[in-house]
C-alpha cells in the first residue's frame, strides 16, 4: 500500500483514483464494506482504490472538549488498512487551516489535483470543508466540472455486510461503549478482528513472578483503546508468534500504589524474557472484574482459577 502523510508526498501523475474519505477509527466492519465496494469498483475501473483520512478526530480541533479517545493509533490504523487491500492511503492533518479550508478548495486540492479522482464513494450526511458547508450536491456539481463520479453508500445497502436486520448501525462509537464495559468478544464481531492494544513491555513489581505468574507489563504510553478493567482471555502477539494469555486490566486493588489502568500480560506455558520489546494484546473475552482480596492466599486461589477459566476459552491445555 502506498501511504502520503501529505498532499506535497503524493507523486505527480498518480492516479486517476477511487476515493473514500473518513476517519475509519477501528477499521471495523462497516468501514471494510465500504472498502470492498471502493476496491471492486476501482478493479472494475482500473483505479486506484484510494482511502483519505486524518490523523486526528476533527473535533480536537473543532470542540476538543468532547474528542472521543481513538479506537486505534494511526500505525494501527495504517495497517489494518493495509490488510483491508487498498492501494493507497493519505493522511491529511486535521489542523485550523485544513479546518477553514474552504469546500470547493478542498475538492480542487485533494480530490482533482493530488488524486486525480474519477470516483468518490461517500455517505449521504457528508459534509466537509470550513463550516461544514460542503455537501452532496456541490461534490455532484464539481464532479461534473472535473470528471469524477459520486456514489452514496447508505446504511441500507451494508445492512447485510454489516449487522443481522433491525441492530443498531456498526459504528466506532458502539464498539467503544463495548469496550468500556468489558464486552470485547461483541466488540470483536463489530471489529471483525479481536480489538488490540500494543506497547513496549517494561519492568513491573514482580509480585506475579513471586507467585508463579510472571507478567508482562505494557507501558502506559500504549496504542488502542484499553479496555474496562478485569481480567481477561486474551492472546498476545509477539514476534510474529501467538501466544495464550491472561491479561489483567486495572491498578489490582489488593496492593496499594498500582498506577491506574496497569496492563500485564501472564503467557500460559512459555517464559519469554519480553523486557523492552513491542508485544500486541488480543482481547478475547472478559473472565471477571477485579477485586480486593483479603489475603494472598484468597489471590492465589482466585488466580489459580482464572488459569483453568481462561485455558478453558482459549483452548489451551489444562494443567
Amino acid at each position: 500500500m502506498q501511504f502520503y502523510e501529505d498532499v506535497l508526498d503524493v507523486a505527480r501523475g498518480f492516479g486517476p483514483s477511487a476515493v473514500t474519505i473518513g476517519k475509519f477509527d477501528g477499521v471495523h466492519v462497516g468501514h471494510r464494506a465500504v472498502i470492498a465496494r471502493l476496491e471492486k469498483a476501482a478493479a472494475e475501473r482500473g483505479l486506484v482504490s484510494t482511502v483519505v483520512t486524518f490523523d486526528r478526530h476533527p473535533l480536537s480541533v473543532i470542540d476538543p472538549l468532547h474528542v472521543p479517545p481513538a479506537l486505534t493509533s494511526i500505525a494501527q490504523r495504517r495497517e489494518l488498512l493495509e490488510q483491508a487491500g487498498v492501494d493507497a492511503t493519505l493522511l491529511l492533518c486535521f489542523d485550523e487551516e485544513l479546518q477553514q479550508l474552504p469546500a470547493e478548495d478542498f475538492v480542487e486540492q485533494v480530490l482533482v489535483e493530488t488524486l486525480s479522482a474519477r470516483l468518490l464513494f461517500v455517505g449521504s450526511d457528508f459534509r466537509f470543508g470550513a463550516r461544514g458547508l460542503g455537501d452532496i450536491d456541490l461534490l455532484r456539481r464539481m464532479g461534473g466540472e472535473h470528471g469524477f463520479e459520486v456514489r452514496l453508500i447508505d446504511d441500507v445497502d451494508l445492512v447485510d455486510d454489516v449487522r443481522p436486520a433491525g441492530e443498531r448501525r456498526v459504528s466506532s462509537t458502539w464498539i467503544r461503549e463495548l469496550l468500556t464495559e468489558g464486552r470485547v468478544a461483541e466488540a470483536a464481531r463489530l471489529l471483525g478482528r479481536e480489538h488490540a492494544v500494543r506497547s513496549t513491555v517494561v519492568h513491573g513489581n514482580e509480585r506475579g513472578r513471586a507467585m508463579g505468574y510472571p507478567t508482562a507489563n505494557l507501558d502506559p504510553a500504549l496504542e488502542g483503546f484499553v479496555p474496562a478493567d478485569g481480567v481477561y482471555a486474551a492472546r498476545v502477539l509477539h514476534d510474529g508468534v501467538i501466544h495464550p494469555a491472561a491479561v489483567s486490566v486495572g491498578n489490582n486493588p489488593t496492593f496499594q500504589g498500582v498506577p491506574e489502568k496497569q496492563i500485564e500480560a501472564h503467557l500460559l506455558d512459555v517464559d519469554i524474557d519480553l523486557y523492552d520489546d513491542t508485544i500486541s494484546v488480543l482481547f478475547t473475552a472478559y473472565v471477571r472484574s477485579m477485586v480486593a482480596f483479603g489475603s494472598m492466599d484468597e489471590l492465589a486461589a482466585q488466580m489459580r482459577q482464572d488459569d483453568i477459566d481462561i485455558r478453558t476459552i482459549l483452548g489451551a491445555p489444562q494443567h
